[in-house]
């Protein structure tokens, strides 16, 4: 593992970095309301290049609505899901032809994906999407990402937050090695700058500690310190990924290939690249949890040493989860676990506390002896 000190540079932390998530906000994309064309072409420029050097990109893109909004003459962002779901599926399809336009400029053949939050906590449908992803790196195409606006209900720009933790949950589970958020703000500060003439921005962030946390403000708002909020729990995503984070103002001359190559321009959120985590481990930790199963302490010694979980130590369930759903493991009111249940709510409400030889007897029959196989458990840090 190469641990950053003050005599490592971004360039030796950097160096082995092949697969690159970009994240672009709405607030580069547009100008004066609208799609700033230069702009994309200079971010098409520079993924050429970062391709000529060997190097896998990936684009998460924001601005449908946006540019869904201007379309439609609406003069000022809704609070309405319809509305703006409607200005997405308008905005989408001209988001799209303008990023085609600037990639077929280097004779480069992009791909429109579009997520919600559920395609992360179906394991095929996981599966599905990263077997197309890499298929798509290997012919040298471009993904571009977006939420899919158009049909969400909850989720529309509040539960990813303009796309920061969809480019985080993409990079952790496609297994990218740097992520490079691109914003209207120069990185990670102490203080908002906009307010504090005194800010300071921070460079480098080894770990997301409560200190670091409290820079993205009140957590019970998405509006932090210069936007930060969504930012950091994106960090937090791509740190137990082993997936390097960078912050970065987008307005930065190639600020794309200048961050690849290591020069030291916004905020390095630094990863342990030697995780121990394969990629089965990897979508149950980012999955959506459906439920809480409560152990005792003893259950939950036994799985910190790599075991299963038995009947005997589960205390409480919580949710109306299915056989195959992933839900949240906790002790002493701390989560410190996720699994895949082998058994239904109902079922695990008729069994806890048994002993295994007794499952049997309380269903009428007996799939396994866990509740929760090992290979199905993902402990969290």
């Amino acid at each position: 593992m190469t641990m950053k000190n003050e005599k490592t540079s971004r360039k030796t932390v950097l160096k082995d970095v092949s697969r690159i998530v970009i994240k672009i906000g709405t607030t580069s994309i547009m100008k004066n309301e609208s799609i700033d064309t230069d702009f994309l072409d200079s971010i098409a420029a520079q993924t050429a290049a970062l391709l000529a050097q060997g190097k896998e990109v990936i684009i998460v893109t924001s601005g449908a609505i946006g540019i869904g909004l201007k379309l439609l003459g609406i003069p000022t962002k809704p609070h309405e899901i319809p509305i703006r779901q409607a200005a997405a599926s308008v905005g989408q399809g001209e988001l799209m032809r303008y990023w085609n336009q600037a990639f077929m400029k280097h004779q480069i053949l992009t791909a429109q994906i579009l997520l919600s939050y559920d395609f992360y906590s179906d394991r095929v449908k996981y599966l599905n999407l990263r077997h197309s992803i890499i298929t798509l790196l290997g012919y040298g195409v471009i993904p571009i990402i977006n939420e899919n606006d158009s049909t969400c209900t909850s989720e529309i720009e509040t539960v990813f937050g303009d796309n920061d933790r969809l480019s985080a949950m993409v990079a952790g589970k496609i297994e990218a090695d740097l992520l490079i958020i691109l914003s209207d703000i120069d990185g990670l500060y102490d203080k908002n700058p906009k307010i504090s003439n005194d800010a300071k921005l921070i460079a480098f962030v080894e770990k997301i500690t409560p200190e670091i946390e409290a820079y993205g403000g009140d957590p019970t708002s998405t509006k932090g310190v210069g936007g930060m909020r969504t930012k950091i729990i994106a960090a937090k995503i791509t740190e137990k990924s082993g997936c390097h984070m960078i912050i970065a103002n987008s307005q930065i001359s190639n600020v794309i290939t200048r961050l690849a190559a290591g020069e030291e321009i916004g905020t390095l959120f630094y990863a342990d690249t030697e995780r121990t985590s394969d990629n089965k481990t990897r979508w149950i930790a980012l999955s959506k949890s459906l439920g809480t199963i409560t152990v005792d302490r003893g259950a939950m010694n036994a799985m910190l040493k790599t075991s299963g979980l038995l009947p005997k130590g589960i205390i409480a369930v919580e949710g109306d989860f299915e056989r195959g759903d992933v839900v949240d493991i906790e002790c002493g009111g701390a989560v410190f676990a996720k699994g895949i249940t082998d058994y239904d709510a109902k079922k695990i409400q008729l069994i806890k506390g048994a002993h295994t030889d007794d499952i049997e007897k309380l269903l009428g029959h007996k799939d396994y002896d866990n509740v929760i196989r090992k290979e199905n458990l993902s402990l969290l840090d």
